[in-house]
């Protein structure tokens, strides 16, 4: 409750050769011996992700990778591993041995970088180990069209600057459009409707309404929260209505039919599609449900892995409320955490959760996936406004999407 969020933090992956420094490299950023560091190449096997606090950067997640260059059948499942982590990364660091000679390894994974629009900062290590490590950094700049910062982990040359580059780097726009801010003026109220349910932490609220609410203060505007059979009693209290009302997306039919048809509605998954992902793609996706069939193949993705209640949403209640929608069942495959299938086109549907767990641009990195196999993508709040007939209510606050998916 004290932490920001992965989701919410700066994803910085650091990349390179076996025993360029990598770990090294995290350690001397964080000034923590967070890395394992070894003269054994090798020594990082598997992506390990660390959430920190870097001044003046803020709160960043570092991904320490395995060595582009490993070998041997496990080798090979280390450098996919590594390549994946590119979905996920908003700034990539690719570490250079000044001990060592610029190899196909880097320049190979230079051009993935950069196919997938990553903001980059090249590195040249260990300078503390060579003379004059300047001397080699135009070579290295022309062969792969990076800018060169020179570091040695040990003494700390550089390390200033490289935060320096991170911060430069920084895609203005890595945080997405905000979750509510903007869709309010200052001293407004704004009703959240949170339902308490068996699958609710114990002591505190679920992250997207906990980081709505922060959004709402932060924007000098005023949060009500209330459970779904408060809704009513609230509203009538208020002097003025609320500026906008948001809910659960499972209690959308509840909600609506308790809020006035002259106050807006939506829910924290269509904030949510919009500030992690795309809202008009998934707005669009939701369109798609009335072209389903019994049979039709569906994926409902989530991105995080967590304990499946007795009726839970993405198992038991959405697929019902679909099979209901379409008559007849579908055929549903699940996947969480952070796997998601290059293939899609099997596919009629996805469904995808909020999202508050993964960054914006693993949400884009999928979405880009999906365009690609050409299948439809809708997520759960937006997919439940369509199945109880308001989704066009659910989509007020946003007149501009309203208008692309009318079209």
């Amino acid at each position: 409750m004290q932490e920001t969020p992965k989701g919410s933090r700066l994803h910085i992956a650091i990349f390179g050769r076996r025993n360029a420094g990598k770990s090294s490299l995290i350690n001397a950023l964080t000034k923590q011996e967070v890395a394992l560091v070894s003269d054994v190449p090798g020594t990082t096997t598997d992506p390990v992700a660390k959430a920190m606090e870097i001044p003046p950067i803020g709160p960043v997640v570092i991904i320490d990778t395995a060595g582009v260059d490993d070998v041997g059948q496990l080798g090979e499942m280390r450098v996919q591993r590594t390549k994946d982590v590119l979905s996920k990364a908003d700034i990539a660091v690719l570490v250079i041995d000044a001990t060592a000679e610029l190899s196909q390894f880097e320049l190979d994974f230079v051009t993935g970088i950069k196919d997938r629009d990553i903001p980059v900062i090249g590195v040249m290590n260990k300078s503390d180990m060579v003379i004059q490590p300047e001397s080699s950094i135009p070579a290295y700049e022309e062969k792969t069209g990076l800018k060169f910062v020179i570091v040695s982990a040990l003494t700390g040359q550089g390390i200033e600057e490289l935060k320096s580059c991170i911060i430069e780097k920084a895609p203005s726009d890595w945080e997405g459009p905000p979750i509510i801010g903007d869709l309010i003026d200052k001293g407004d109220t704004v009703i959240l409707v949170v339902p308490i349910d068996s699958a609710a932490p114990r002591g505190r609220l679920i992250l997207p309404q906990v980081q709505t609410l922060r959004d709402i203060i932060d924007n000098d505007a005023c949060g009500l929260i209330v459970k779904e059979n408060q809704l009513a009693g609230s509203l009538a209290l208020l002097r003025t209505p609320p500026k906008l009302v948001v809910t659960d997306s499972q209690i959308f039919k509840q909600v609506d039919q308790a809020t006035p048809n002259d106050v807006a509605l939506t829910s924290f998954s269509v904030l949510f599609a919009r500030h992690k992902g795309d809202l008009a793609t998934f707005a669009a996706g939701a369109k798609a449900i009335q072209a389903l069939k019994p049979g039709d193949k569906v994926l409902i993705a989530e991105a995080c892995t967590h304990h499946r209640q007795q009726d839970d949403i993405g198992t038991v209640k959405i697929p019902r409320w679909l099979n209901q929608a379409v008559g007849g069942e579908l055929s549903y495959t699940w996947i969480s955490g952070g796997q998601f299938p290059a293939d899609l086109q099997q596919y009629k549907l996805v469904v995808h959760c909020g999202a508050c767990m993964i960054t914006r641009r693993e949400m884009l990195n999928r979405l880009s996936v999906i365009r690609k196999s050409s299948v439809p993508i809708v997520n759960y709040g937006l997919l439940i406004a369509y199945l109880n007939g308001i989704l066009d209510r659910a989509l007020a606050p946003f007149p501009e999407i309203k208008q692309i998916i009318s079209q």
